[in-house]
């Protein structure tokens, strides 16, 4: 059964976040400072995230993570992203489901094409009502640092992390240019 605590689905929302690439010890400095600064430690998990392609070019984006190998998952559903300095601000809406791979099979019945799919190991901390996330996938090591907008740029700087470094590419984007060079790659 899906830990609603741990992964917290949200219902409507505007997400801010800034994302960093670390190099794999940055993780171990971040926890650290992490641990400094007082941040309560959420929980770690992985996702299996399916990124669906747009239908009929609507500008939302569909997105299903089946959790810690199921059955639960949650649905998220992403508008375009706007940005304000490097903070990427996107309207979310997330709903948790009970049976990831039913949902999975319905969203093709209804027409939606998988365009990704990667797997995330997430480790979330709480510093100052902003989630802290160390994440780890096939193609590097990330930072996310999401909540507020008017707090998580102080809060990445207090990492050591400066906003003016901080990725514009959604991890989907990541995950297909990836895919892309690992083809390139095979003679």
């Amino acid at each position: 059964m899906l830990d609603v605590a741990r992964h917290r689905p949200r219902a409507h929302s505007d997400e801010a976040e800034l994302k960093f690439r670390l190099g794999q010890a940055e993780h171990a400095r971040l926890r650290n400072r992490l641990r400094e600064l007082g941040a309560q430690p959420v929980g770690t998990y992985d996702e299996e995230n399916i990124r669906y392609r747009p239908v009929r070019r609507q500008p939302v984006s569909l997105r299903l993570r089946i959790l810690d190998g199921g059955p639960g998952a949650v649905l998220t559903a992403k508008g375009p992203a706007r940005f304000e300095r490097r903070i990427k601000i996107r309207e979310e809406t997330e709903v948790a489901v009970a049976d990831g791979p039913t949902t999975h099979e319905l969203l093709e019945m209804l027409g939606h094409k998988v365009a990704v799919k990667y797997h995330k190991h997430r480790e979330t901390w709480r510093l100052d009502q902003v989630d802290v996330t160390l994440d780890t996938l096939d193609f590097g090591a990330f930072c996310e640092v999401e909540g507020p907008g008017q707090k998580i740029e102080a809060v990445a700087r207090s990492l050591g992390l400066e906003p003016k470094r901080a990725l514009k590419s959604s991890y989907s984007a990541l995950a297909r240019a990836h895919a892309r060079s690992r083809k390139k790659a095979v003679p």
